[in-house]
This record gives structure tokens, sequence and C-alpha cells, in this order.
């Protein structure tokens, strides 16, 4: 054992294109002429503004790849300072070879790397991989790269049966994360526990045209299921993250920053208040971004550094929520 992890930089890169609300209804009428959709359906809905955009010939690995260079520029690194990449995300570039190699190869790195995948929960996913290969002294600095391209799972033919399935698709966004995790003599990644409603699964879906041709196309979520899948999680995180808390004789209120995964805007407010969490512990990112899928919580830590919310010995808790449905906290200090 060679002690202990610490997460030591976020960046994010965000594409300068956007696209609004109106932009979006407007299309979604265009490709849907038997729908009748009132203005400020979606903004109602899910409390989006607009949504980023990566140019039409960007790849994952594109927006993944200028994420990791910013932060090896921040952090004053080479790429043979870099000892494994990891590449965590819903969106890829291929099935065969892992991503991750992609990214490697855009970024100069000959590390090791390899792929993590669980759906939105990618990036914290990595970071409990990151952190233990660490703790046992087999790496000393990992990347932690992602990049989403959710926007071009967008399903902009719907029918009256399948706009309730087919609305969320709309909210997908476009965003490229890097996280560097280093060891650490004293732990920055303190603890992290993990849950799973596996039974849950068929609320949200993207299904591989190859194996299920019979599928639907394009990605379907059930928000009523998906919703109820995740009610029997937030309990034992809740009750996870009060114990923890009190073994430092402190509560959630006495935490600097919360990262919450952000499908929506009522459904990561549903969740704060659940979770006894303030709106200013919170850094927003769903109405003007839009769903950045496993790129959220990156995104959020990479803000509140923009925002000189991270100080030494700041106190942060990640909650991570995916469809699966699977459900993660980590508790870090900067």
């Amino acid at each position: 054992m060679t002690g202990y992890s610490r997460i030591t930089h976020a960046t994010v890169h965000l594409p300068d294109d956007r696209q609004n609300t109106h932009q979006i209804e407007e299309r979604l009428r265009r490709h849907s002429p038997g729908l009748r959709i009132p203005d400020g359906l979606i903004e109602r809905t899910f409390g989006l503004r607009e949504r980023t955009l990566a140019r039409p010939d960007d790849l994952p690995s594109d927006l993944a790849a200028r994420a990791a260079t910013t932060l090896l520029r921040q952090a004053g690194l080479d790429p043979a300072d870099i000892d494994l990449l990891l590449f965590a995300a819903v969106s890829a570039d291929v099935r065969e070879p892992a991503n991750a190699h992609i990214v490697a190869a855009k970024t100069r790195l000959a590390c090791p790397a390899f792929d993590v995948s669980n759906a939105c929960n990618g990036v914290l996913n990595a970071l409990q991989v990151a952190d233990a290969l660490i703790r046992t002294g087999r790496h000393h600095r990992v990347l932690i790269t992602c990049g989403e391209t959710l926007s071009r799972l967008s399903r902009w033919h719907l029918t009256r049966a399948t706009l309730r399935t087919g609305l969320t698709s709309l909210t997908g966004a476009d965003v490229g994360a890097a996280v560097l995790v280093e060891a650490s003599e004293v732990p920055g990644i303190r603890a992290s526990a993990f849950w799973a409603n596996s039974a849950g699964w068929p609320a949200a879906t993207l299904f591989d045209p190859q194996h299920a041709p019979h599928r639907p196309r394009g990605l379907h979520v059930d928000s009523d299921r998906l919703l109820a899948s995740f009610l029997g999680l937030d309990e034992p995180v809740r009750l996870w993250l009060k114990e923890r808390l009190n073994e430092q004789r402190a509560d959630v209120g006495a935490l600097d920053l919360v990262g919450v995964h952000q499908p929506s805007v009522p459904f990561a407010d549903t969740f704060c208040r659940r979770m006894g969490v303030e709106a200013g512990q919170v850094v927003t990112t769903f109405p003007t971004v839009g769903n950045a899928a496993a790129a959220s919580l990156p995104l959020q830590l990479a803000l509140a550094a923009e925002q000189g919310r991270l100080a030494p010995g700041a106190e942060i808790a990640l909650f991570g929520l995916a469809s699966g449905a699977s459900a993660g906290v980590m508790l870090i200090r900067w």
C-alpha cells in the first residue's frame, strides 16, 4: 500500500455552438408534423434553456482529448507523466478497440488505457477504479477522460405515442471533460459507496441495432419508470452519507460543494431535497448546458474551480445517478 489518492485537477471542454429550446421545438415540429408542441414545453418540463453542440465532425474522443490537453497544460505535466488513461462516457467513437486508446493517441500518451462504462455513472466509477489502483501502488497518476455527444441521440420523429419516452432525448449535451487523480500522503478521495437496482434497466435504453434489430431505435427514457427505479436507492445513499458525516461530527450542510448528476432541473432539485442539500451548495449546469451524462460531475468540479469554490481542504460530495439503475456517492477533500 502506498497511501491515498486525491483529485488534483478537473477541466471541461464546452463546444461553442448552442441550440436553445425554441430551436429544438421548431425542429421537432418540422420532423413531427402530427404533434402539437406548445411553446416552452421543454423548458417547463426539464428546466432547459439551451444545450451545447459539438461541431458535426467532432467525435467523443475529440472532446475528451481537448479537455485532457487543457488539463495537462494547466497542471504543467507532459504526456509521459501519466501512467494510466481511462475513458468513461455514454458516447463512443468505436466498439473496438477501447476508446481510451483513441484519446491516448490524440493526446500523445503511451501509458496503459482502457474504458470504464456505466451509463452516466461512468466517471464516478472511473474515480473508484483510479482510487483503488493508486492505493495498491499499481499507478501513481491516473487521467480520467470523458467525451459526450448526446445531442446526436435526439429523436426528431415523434408521435403522440412516443413523445413521453422521446422528449428527454432532446436535452442531451455535447461535452468533453478530464479529471486527474494522483497519489497522496493524505486522503483526498476519502470514502465511496455504490448501489444498484438492476431490475430497473428497461427504464432508459439505447439498443445496439446490430444485436437488437427489432428494438426501437434511439434513446428511450421512461421518466416515471426511471424515477421509480431510483426510489429504492436514495434511502441507503442518504443513510450512508449521514453515517460517514457523523463520524466526522459534521452534516450535509457543512459540505462546501455538492456535485449531483443533473438529467433535469426537477430531478436534481428533488434528489437534493431528499438528501438535505441546499441550492447554494450545488453548481447548477443543466439549464445552460443540458444533460452532460457522464461528464456532468467533472463539469461541475471544473466550473466550481473556475468560480474559486475549490479551496484547499474543501469538503465535497459527489452523487452519481444512472440508468440501470445505479447510484453512488463519493466524499472528497480537495
